[in-house]
């Protein structure tokens, strides 16, 4: 069939319509058989390749101006407007559909709805049509092609998906959308189970306003469909093959999940409510941030379902969720992420409004960061904290557009139609299971009571509440239905809601599928890490005859493997580093350890932005061919029994890339989890994650974690944002041994620090403020005897050869200015004054700095030396750990860039004098000049 006799029906706005349909059939998934003939003929005995041809073919015939033929024209435009008609539908049904339980607003029109619009009119409702694409027979009466698409995308589920651009994920959800025409077919015994659900949703609200009045607990009435939807979604998952279900969930109707969900006894929620049986080794958190797990029992199995702990940066918990399956996944050697399902519950205000999210999802097809999609389900409130008009709340319609960003299918659905969301829930997880694809169920519903029980949202909502305050709830509406269906009765429903409250005041487990005490040879056993201590010896040393091996392996590559020219170099380097002929540098050691713990059988997991080649072009973990582009990671291929090694140049993201790993640590403590800033300055970005969950999580939740921080730190003219890691900041939130903070100056120490974080029980995370110019700075390599014999040294006394007796002056310090000091102090020929290095800033090394100051029994002058401003760096954080290591007579001072509300000087010559005159007054050099910056870049003598 030549396309210049293609039917007049070819025209107009059903263009776009019809390169669909032959897009389907040019990938053999095509449309019904009327099509596939008329599209096979067209293509008559054209190869493949003419694919892209008739495509073009089509379009230009399509948007050429209407000629009617003189017979069968009219015939051809009705099919063509019905047609259209059926795309429209699929686009933006969603616009028409009942999703809104309060109904406040109007919904505008969609003229593309409307027949008319098309061209089509009462008289054409008999008239029998193709249906196309549509899953329902080929042939129809307009009429009932109207009644299909009428209730699968304009009843009280609205589906966005024809933003998706893969054909095949498109046509599998018509299927199950226009195919079973969105009913979940429910029998008379599964529609009493859902109303049960809803009963005991309801309960538990209403026995705790009853007992706890005032009290906040942040309730989900008005959207307790939420409960029979994690219900099903467990449920069905479990007939399948998950074994463990994450979620990560915000506030709103925690305490009703914890209950009615994942089993928690009521008398432990009620103990917390009243404040009795407080574990005082931790200070706790509030009962709606708490985390718990338990397994439910399923037609397929035990299911482990744990609830994340989450403080009130709601949505700050999603990327921690991610990396702990990730974890779990990795543990079961889950490649299709079936056997562990993450799932995320949002607030509709925070879904829209709160970064995190897009960085996220922005993950969950990227390499090292896929879990085989997330099941999204959003508590839509329609109001977001005291806010209740979405204009304020978001620039777009839906709190969901953020997933099209991912092309993530998403489906609102109306909150007070159970089985609406029974049905979609199902369909979300088949989706999920099918595609391993991310996909959004957005409860559409409301808030009953105010952000908590003590408010009064009528203040700033009093129409919203005003209709709310009328409002039946959904079980009051479900039993209604069930009734008048003869499904259940009056007397029935009633026994139930009693048989809830009794098992309330019995306060046992009231949550329906939980068993008790099931084996899982995939949990972790995490007692070994506990009660330890931060001095626990560790043994990080690794032999000569190991290293050597190791480093040979680390060094070769694959056959015809073309290495960069400066890459060689380092490469050949490396060899001598390892033969002992040259001393050892950062990268040879930082890649040491890695080798060492692999082969051990520890994981090693590093990430962050450009991690593989390091930022500062030292590290080469993975190696690139120069001919082909074709990558070796040697660290991969260091023996049949060694651990996995994991490294991923990670997104231009932190909060979300540095949650995950936490999430992952906290799942996993074998492995050496490391995320490293690209500059130390960028976890600013992630300061959600450090302050919320790495520093304080034990100490609120009792998780223990040893994920490190890789924070590139020190003062080399770069400016302000390419200077500091703000350590100052690390320090402030610093106690109870929760973290370790460690500013290594060798190779050999960094070699040893990250040995020790796995090798040691003790299990907090580590920041490390790790170099940049140090990296191949002569003066700080180690040599292979400090790897094969030495150890991690807290702290590290005078190495210059110095008469104990002759020093006056001890100087304090840590990190690359030792080197400016050592540098000038030989410079100088001075021999009073002795450098004493503190590796470890916390906990304070007290016993190794004493130790190291011991030998210098006549200095009566202790300085501490920082190369950042005085407010910032260590000293206001470290000064009473100094102060009480001076013996009688010591007088203890600080030498520092000056006070600053940025963390450096952005001219270089500014930072040069700065450098200098901090150096030359922690030696005492009386020469030295106090600068501060004038506002034109000069300086002036303060």
């Amino acid at each position: 069939m030549s396309t210049d006799s293609l039917p007049d029906f070819l025209s107009g706005l059903n263009a776009a319509y019809l390169e669909e349909l032959y897009a389907e059939y040019a990938n053999s998934d095509g449309p019904n058989a009327d099509w596939a003939a008329w599209f096979s003929a067209l293509k008559g005995d054209a190869s493949e390749a003419d694919h892209r041809a008739i495509r073009e073919q089509l379009r230009r015939k399509a948007q050429a101006p209407l000629h009617h033929s003189a017979t069968g024209g009219a015939a051809f435009e009705k099919q063509a407007a019905a047609l259209r008609l059926i795309n429209a539908y699929r686009f933006r049904g969603h616009q028409a559909a009942d999703l809104d339980p309060l109904k406040l607003e109007p919904r505008p029109p969609v003229t593309e709805l409307d027949p008319g619009h098309h061209g089509l009119v009462a008289a054409d409702m008999d008239t029998v049509l193709h249906t196309g694409s549509l899953v329902a027979p080929e042939s129809l009466p307009l009429s009932e092609i109207m009644d299909l698409l009428q209730e699968v995308y304009t009843g009280r589920i609205g589906s966005e998906y024809m933003h998706i651009t893969d054909t095949e994920q498109k046509r599998w959800i018509q299927q199950r959308l226009e195919g079973t025409r969105v009913r979940p077919g429910l029998d008379a015994s599964g529609k009493r189970h859902l109303l049960k659900r809803l009963v005991a949703a309801e309960g538990i609200e209403r026995y705790l306003h009853r007992r706890y009045t005032g009290q906040k607990r942040f309730s989900l009435e008005g959207s307790e469909t939420l409960i029979p939807a994690l219900d099903e979604l467990i449920q069905r998952a479990g007939s399948g093959e998950t074994r463990e279900i994450v979620i990560g969930m915000a506030h709103r109707g925690r305490l009703n999940v914890l209950v009615n969900v994942l089993g928690k006894p009521p008398r432990i929620l009620f103990d917390e409510f009243e404040d009795k049986g407080t574990d005082t080794n931790v200070l706790g958190d509030v009962k709606y941030h708490l985390g718990y797990s338990a397994d439910i029992d399923t037609p397929g199995g035990a299911v482990h379902v744990v609830l994340a702990f989450n403080p009130s940066h709601l949505e700050a918990v999603d990327p921690v969720v991610e990396g702990s399956v990730c974890a779990r996944q990795k543990r079961r050697g889950d490649a299709t992420g079936r056997q562990v399902l993450p799932v995320l519950i949002h607030g509709d205000a925070a879904l829209s409004g709160q970064g995190v999210v897009m960085e996220t999802l922005n993950m969950s097809q990227a390499r090292g960061y896929r879990t085989g999609g997330t099941v999204h389900l959003v508590v839509n409130n329609q109001i977001g904290f005291t806010m209740s008009n979405p204009v304020d709340a978001r620039s777009s319609v839906y709190c969901t557009e953020v997933a099209k960003m991912v092309q993530a299918p998403i489906f609102h659905v109306n909150g007070d139609d159970p089985e609406a969301v029974i049905f979609v829930t199902r369909l979300a997880l088949d989706f999920r299971t099918r595609f391993a694809r991310d996909v959004v169920v957005d409860v559409v519903s409301y808030r009953r009571h105010g952000h908590n029980e003590a408010d009064e949202p009528a203040v700033t909502q009093p129409i919203m509440y005003r209709k709310i305050r009328q409002m039946p709830t959904v079980m009051e509406l479900y039993t209604r239905k069930l009734v008048s269906e003869g499904v259940a009765t009056p007397d029935a429903v009633e026994e139930y809601k009693e048989r809830y409250r009794v098992s309330l005041e019995d306060q046992g487990v009231v949550a329906e599928n939980f068993v008790d005490d099931v084996s899982n040879e995939f949990s972790v056993d995490w007692s070994p890490y506990w009660g330890t201590d931060w001095t626990t010896h560790a043994k990080t040393a690794v032999g000569k005859r190991q290293l050597r091996p190791l480093a040979e392996k680390l060094n070769q590559v694959p056959k015809g493997f073309e290495l960069h020219p400066r890459v060689k170099r380092i490469l050949d380097d490396r060899k001598k580093m390892a033969a002992g002929a040259m001393a050892a540098d950062w990268g040879f050691a930082e890649t040491m350890a890695y080798a060492t713990l692999l082969v051990e059988g520890h994981g090693v997991r590093l990430t962050g932005q450009d991690s593989g080649r390091g930022t500062f072009f030292h590290r080469h973990a993975v190696l690139h061919n120069q001919k082909n582009g074709d990558t070796h990671v040697p660290l991969r291929h260091l023996g049949s029994s060694q651990a996995d090694f994991t490294v991923i140049d990670s997104l231009l993201s932190e909060e979300a890339a540095l949650g995950f790993e936490y999430g992952y640590a906290t799942a996993e403590p074998t492995t050496l989890v490391v995320w490293e800033a690209q500059f130390g300055d960028f976890a600013n970005g992630a300061q959600v994650m450090v302050d919320q969950f790495i520093t304080s999580g034990q100490e609120k939740w009792n998780r223990l974690c040893h994920l490190v921080m890789m924070l590139p730190h020190g003062y080399e003219g770069a400016g302000p944002e390419h200077s500091s890691a703000r350590l100052e900041r690390y320090l402030q939130l610093s106690a109870g041994h929760n973290i370790q903070v460690c500013v290594p100056t060798t190779p050999a120490q960094m070699f040893h620090l990250l040995r020790r974080q796995v090798v040691r029980p003790f299990r907090r995370p580590l920041v490390i403020m790790s170099p940049k110019s140090l990296l191949r700075f002569k003066p700080s390599m180690s040599s292979l005897d400090q790897l094969a014999r030495g150890r991690f040294y807290n702290a590290i006394g005078e190495t210059a050869d110095l008469d104990p007796e002759r020093v006056r002056r001890i100087v304090l310090c840590s990190g690359k200015v030792f080197y400016d000091l050592d540098a000038e102090r030989a410079a100088r020929g001075l021999e009073d004054v002795a450098l004493v290095r503190i590796e470890q800033l916390y906990p304070f090394p007290k016993k190794a700095v004493l130790r190291a100051m011991a030998p210098f029994i006549n200095a009566t002058r202790v300085v501490w030396c920082q190369e950042e401003p005085r407010n910032q760096g260590a000293w206001y954080q470290s000064q009473h750990h100094l102060r009480g290591i001076l013996r009688p007579g010591q007088t203890l001072g600080v030498s520092s860039r000056p006070l600053s509300a940025s963390p450096a000087s952005g001219y270089y010559r500014v930072h040069v004098a700065m450098q200098k005159s901090l150096v030359w007054n922690a030696l005492g050099i009386k020469q030295g000049l106090s600068v501060v910056p004038r506002a034109d870049g000069e300086l002036k003598q303060a």
